[in-house]
């Protein structure tokens, strides 16, 4: 069947009456429309390959590594399988398992930075998992390119726990073993623990950390609708967090973009441009020093003594280095929505302004994954703009640009 149809000599309606999963042919069929060459070699380099190791560190699926390694890895060193971790986009981070299987799944470029993307390497578990955001296994011959036809593969997609947008895949890649019911309970349930993994770190106000257990600086979550928090770990590796008022956020965003410091006189204006005085600046920073301790906070001119990190920071670290996925995944929502500070209120809008051109400029290079996302944050709901780029979308489906013309209709109703 897979033969006829790449000759073009069937079609995938034939395919679905002749054996074949309709799951696996409308793949087939997608790969096809998508220029995807069944005898390539293996899976194209990604534009982010020489970048795999940044991506690593900075990717949200980095601290829950150390549980598919215990779950999937730890068992896989001497069975015949590789374990391999995808980016959202298809990009492989970690390729792992037992080693001679690991060189044969090099000759098809099955490799941390390739693209396993069903558009970048056809059908394949992965990939295939992605592009319909659920559970695949694909059995050798359901491969749409020849050269990983040898192989079969289970993948299931892994969520952010908090916005539900798609992080990545876990996939197990190997001989017939790897494609039964017991292979697809077991990557099932891994996805699964890491989501709630990822959950823990988060109620802690944790994103983004390192997968080791390393010592970690004070993080500062100040970033959606949840209360600004400071989170800190204890000698014991115990994570501790402390809900700020709006005003202790305000302060110390602003003293995270000016590591350089700030004058009482400075800090007054920034917070608040008419009515705020020196003595009340003065009277916030002593209590502010009471919770985030003496050590952190240094006057004449206040400043941080030591380095933190925040969910603020790591939308715009992302952002400088041109990856937006990373920038959607750490952006749950607008910065400090309460503050009425005009400082605060200019990187509001800074930070969100920024995140969505880069967005649309994505969108403009063909990539609509990131503006499908940024449409379903409170903050892209109402962006006709948007929207309207969605609809126009080259290789839409029927039912997406109906639903993103109905979503305008509404919002033009509502516009007048």
């Amino acid at each position: 069947m897979h033969e006829l149809f790449v000759a073009g000599e069937v079609d995938a309606n034939f395919l679905n009456t002749n054996s074949v999963r309709p799951v696996v042919a409308q793949s087939w069929q997608r790969s096809l429309a998508g220029g995807v060459d069944p005898d390539l070699d293996g899976a194209r380099a990604a534009a982010a390959v020489a970048a795999v190791e940044r991506l690593r560190e900075t990717h949200p699926l980095a601290p829950a590594l150390p549980v598919i390694r215990r779950l999937l890895v730890a068992d896989a060193a001497d069975s015949g399988v590789v374990v391999a971790v995808s980016a959202a986009d298809g990009t492989l981070l970690w390729v792992e398992g037992d080693p001679a299987a690991c060189r044969k799944a090099e000759a098809m470029n099955f490799v941390p930075g390739a693209d396993w993307s069903e558009r970048g390497a056809g059908t394949n578990a992965p990939g295939t998992a992605l592009t319909l955001d659920r559970e695949m296994q694909i059995r050798g011959s359901e491969h749409f390119s020849r050269v990983v036809q040898p192989w079969s593969c289970t993948a299931a997609p892994v969520h952010d726990p908090s916005t539900g947008a798609l992080l990545g895949a876990i996939d197990l890649t190997g001989g017939n073993q790897v494609a039964t019911t017991q292979t697809l309970a077991l990557v099932r349930a891994t996805a699964v623990a890491v989501e709630n993994h990822l959950a823990l770190l988060r109620v802690s106000g944790i994103s983004g950390i390192s997968a080791e257990p390393a010592a970690r600086k004070p993080h500062l979550v100040v970033l959606g609708g949840d209360r600004p928090r400071w989170v800190t770990t204890d000698s014991y590796g115990h994570l501790r967090a402390a809900s700020l008022t709006g005003r202790h956020a305000d302060i110390l965003v602003l003293l995270s973009r000016h590591p350089e410091g700030l004058s009482a006189d400075h800090l007054a204006v920034l917070l608040d441009d008419k009515s705020l005085d020196v003595v009340t600046v003065r009277a916030e920073m002593s209590r502010l020093r009471k919770v985030v301790g003496a050590e952190n906070l240094g006057s004449r001119p206040y400043r941080l003594l030591a380095p933190i990190t925040s969910d603020i920071g790591e939308v715009f670290a992302a952002l400088d280095a041109g990856d937006v996925e990373t920038a959607l995944t750490r952006y749950p929502g607008p910065l400090l929505t309460h503050s009425v500070s005009p400082a605060i209120g200019r990187l509001r809008t800074q930070l969100s302004t920024t995140l969505r051109e880069a967005v649309l400029a994505e969108h403009a290079q063909g990539r609509s994954g990131p503006l499908r996302r940024w449409l379903e944050l409170p903050e892209g709901r109402d962006d006709r703009d948007g929207w309207q780029a969605l609809r126009d979308s080259a290789g839409l489906t029927a039912v997406a640009r109906a639903q993103a013309g109905g979503h305008l209709a509404g919002l033009d109703f509502e516009l007048g």
